[in-house]
């Protein structure tokens, strides 16, 4: 295989360092940087998604210590891929089968709480335009939302809370409701401003990928 974007090497090279990363990842005691840089590697080389649900998927089968500090990392990281990929068919029906495994033998574990979390946000994904932020990375290891502070005009900040897959438009509705305006025949919609430029964020846009890109 040709290198790719980014300087990357061979697909067989970065598939190994991958796996390197995921051993690294055990005994990480800062996982986060290293959860976005798998997850980049991911976004920029997508034939590598199917082998890191499936490296996953053995790390977190049969551990040496389930629910310990480095099985709940391999959790977390399984956690951010669900957010960010849909892994192809065959991976994903793998994918369930482990799921439904973890929960049946570990009741009440954590990685059960892991695992029903991954089973809902992989009927909601469809793909990111970019991959978690750190702050999204760190909210999605405690399987909680993010908080995202929206700026009003004539109106208070409004902090609304967002999952991985709230839409711009799902957010422009609900402040609508907030601020009384369902009946304003007004249309209503969110706009990302930086220092440099300001347009509108598309409908269809995750509010998640926008925070990604301002940080």
């Amino acid at each position: 295989t040709a290198p790719g974007p980014r300087g990357y090497t061979t697909l067989r090279d970065e598939a190994v360092k991958l796996f390197n990363s995921l051993q690294q990842l055990e005994s990480e005691r800062d996982p986060v940087p290293l959860m976005q840089g798998v997850l980049q590697t991911c976004l920029d080389l997508p034939p590598l998604v199917d082998e890191i649900y499936c490296q996953l998927v053995k790390q977190t089968t049969e551990p040496p210590a389930p629910g310990g500090q480095g099985d709940l990392h391999y959790w977390q990281l399984l956690t951010c891929m669900s957010c960010t990929f849909l892994p192809s068919p065959p991976v994903l029906r793998f994918l369930r089968f482990h799921l439904d495994r973890t929960e049946n033998r570990f009741p009440a574990s954590e990685m059960a709480k892991y695992a029903c979390f991954i089973r809902e946000a992989l009927g909601k994904t469809k793909g990111r335009e970019c991959v978690p932020s750190l702050e999204e990375i760190l909210v999605l290891m405690q399987r909680q939302e993010m908080i995202c502070t929206v700026h009003c005009p004539g109106a208070p900040a409004c902090s609304v809370a967002i999952s991985s897959h709230t839409t711009a438009e799902e957010v422009a509705q609900e402040l609508v409701s907030r601020l009384g305006l369902s009946q304003s025949p007004n249309l209503f919609a969110l706009y990302e401003q930086s220092r440099r430029r300001e347009q509108p964020v598309g409908s269809a846009t995750l509010l998640a990928d926008v925070l990604t890109r301002f940080e």
